[in-house]
Order: structure tokens, then C-alpha cells, then sequence
């Protein structure tokens, strides 16, 4: 099967190209390059591997590279609230309006995977977890335009979304910026971290799990479409202070400490729930704990924040 996969060089798709290239599938990557990364280098092997450099809003690039594809993977987009806080017209652009483009380009025939994100529940309440079911309040433009994204892609019937934790693990386009990333690169860099509302709660998942839950989505279509699926570790609905802990058990020298005074601009809290996800006969393969241990060896290798997306 023929994939087209938006976005294919950035943190995620570094990770999903070559892992659907090994399984045989022909894969074309559209992507701008912004980053001036050369994640998808090694992908040139593979004779099913074509690249595009291009925008993702351009209807005349998204019109010819859909004439030739059974399965389209969505992934260009602005993440994060600081990035998209930056560029607002560019959030609203990428992260919704070409998704909308697909949707109306692509015929019924065609499927549709794409990643959205957990944060889009906000707030939970305390100790109840959030379903598919549980009602979407985002509070950051981020989080606005990937559930509205979901939404319109959800109306065709041939889709399916994944409501991804938030993702951690190393990638040939690295992202520092994301919290188990960064917290694990401070404890190795600096040996410390200062905590701002260290009871808010979040769930995780490993990039890597991320390329397995899309090749499972790929495998397992005609069972699964029409529905969104949170994908997390039900073991990693974890606070900040308790993912401190966590990477405290790899490197006894760091030190966390919790802020008096102060707070964090991001104000998501919310556990989750991944039943529906694991009750397809989805299984993640990547604990937090071998996440912290790769991301460790990872960052004696990277010294710097060339890989923030800010």
C-alpha cells in the first residue's frame, strides 16, 4: 500500500517513515523542512521511499500526491502551546485548514490516520479518568485546532484518530522542549529542575509505540475506523513531581524541587484511560523506565537546544 504522511521529517515521522519502509510499505514524505533537519537521510535506501519538500497547505502539491495513495497520515502541524503561540495564523493554517484540504480532496476510498492529542481534555476532574467519551475542553490554541481537526476528519468514514499522550523517547529529529524529554535532559545536564505546579497530571507514550499504534491502525483499519483511541502507558498517568521520581531512580544526583510562588502557563491535569486502544490487541512495547534509560545515553550525545521546537 501506498502512504503519503504530511509532516514525515519531523519528531514523530522521523520514527514512523523508516519504521513503515522496513515493513514494506511505500512511503511519500511532504514536509518544508523548517527545521533544516536531515532526519529522513537514511530512508534513501529504500527504493519505496520518495520525499517532497513542500507545504502541506499547498492544495496543487496535496491534489498530485493524493492521486497516487490508499492511506494518508496527517502529521504536519505547529505543536505546542509556546510554538503555536507564536505563529497563530500558522497554527490555524497547518494544524486545521490542510487537514480540511485533505479531507476535501481525498475521495471516500482513501483512509485517513491521524494523530490529535490528549491535551485536548484540559482539566479533568480529580481522580477520574478520561475516556473517548469524556467531554473535549482545550485550553491552548494547540489543543484547539488538532480537536477541531479531529473532528472534521472523524466525519468521513473512512478514519481513524489517535489521542496521543504526551509523546517522549529520542528521535533523529529530536524535541528537548517536551516535558519527559526535557526533564530527563536537565537531570543529565544540569542535575536539577525546578518545579511549577508539580500535582498536575499527565499521561505519556514513547515515540516508538506512536510508529507501532499506526502501523497496528494500519493493519486493523476495517475494525477500527470511525473512532478516535487515547494512546498511553496506563501505568504513566503520572504529576510532574512523580516523573521527577521516576528519572531520580536512573540519576540519584538529580535534584527537583517544587517553586513556592509561580506557576505554569500550561495548566493541563488529567489522567487517562487507554482501554479502548489495548481492547483492539494494541500492546505498548516502551516503559517509561527504558524511555528515561534511551533518553540518558541520548543525551550524552546532544549538549544543546538546537532541538526545541521554540
Amino acid at each position: 500500500m501506498k502512504i503519503l504522511i504530511t509532516g514525515g521529517a519531523g519528531y514523530i515521522g522521523s520514527i514512523l517513515t523508516p519504521t513503515l519502509l522496513a515493513k514494506g510499505y511505500e512511503v511519500t514524505v511532504l514536509d518544508n523542512f523548517m527545521f533544516h533537519q536531515s532526519s529522513l537521510a537514511d530512508c534513501c535506501q529504500y527504493d519505496g521511499f520518495q520525499v517532497v519538500r513542500g507545504d502541506c497547505r499547498d492544495e496543487r502539491i496535496i491534489k498530485e500526491l493524493l492521486k497516487d495513495t490508499d492511506i494518508i497520515i496527517p502529521l504536519a502541524a505547529l505543536v505546542g502551546a509556546p510554538l503555536c503561540k507564536n505563529d497563530a495564523i500558522g497554527t490555524q493554517t497547518t494544524n486545521l485548514d490542510a487537514v480540511k484540504t485533505i479531507c476535501q480532496i481525498a475521495s471516500k476510498d482513501q483512509r485517513i490516520l491521524m494523530p490529535v492529542t490528549n491535551s485536548g481534555y484540559g482539566i479533568g476532574e480529580p481522580g477520574k479518568l478520561c475516556t473517548e467519551e469524556t467531554p473535549l475542553r482545550p485550553i491552548s490554541l494547540y489543543g484547539v485546532t488538532k480537536v477541531e481537526a479531529e473532528k472534521v476528519v472523524l466525519e468521513r468514514e473512512n478514519s481513524l484518530t489517535f489521542r496521543l499522550a504526551t509523546v517522549f523517547g529520542m528521535s533523529p529529529r529530536m524535541r528537548t522542549d517536551l516535558l519527559v524529554n526535557d526533564f530527563v535532559y536537565r537531570a543529565v545536564h544540569d542535575r536539577a529542575v525546578l518545579v511549577f505546579e508539580g500535582h498536575f497530571k499527565r499521561n505519556y507514550i514513547h515515540i516508538r509505540d506512536v510508529a507501532n499504534v499506526f502501523l497496528h491502525g494500519i493493519e486493523n483499519f476495517e475494525q477500527m475506523r470511525g473512532k478516535p483511541y487515547n494512546v498511553g502507558l496506563d501505568d504513566a498517568n503520572l504529576s510532574k513531581l512523580e516523573l521527577c521520581a521516576e528519572i531520580n531512580k536512573h540519576l540519584p544526583s538529580f535534584v527537583y524541587l517544587e517553586a513556592p510562588i509561580g506557576e505554569d502557563p500550561d495548566k493541563r491535569d488529567y489522567i487517562v484511560s487507554n482501554a479502548r486502544i489495548l481492547s483492539t490487541g494494541f500492546k505498548t512495547e516502551w516503559s517509561l523506565s527504558r524511555g528515561i534509560k534511551e533518553l540518558i545515553k541520548g543525551y550524552t550525545i546532544l549538549r544543546d537546544s538546537l532541538y526545541s521546537n521554540v
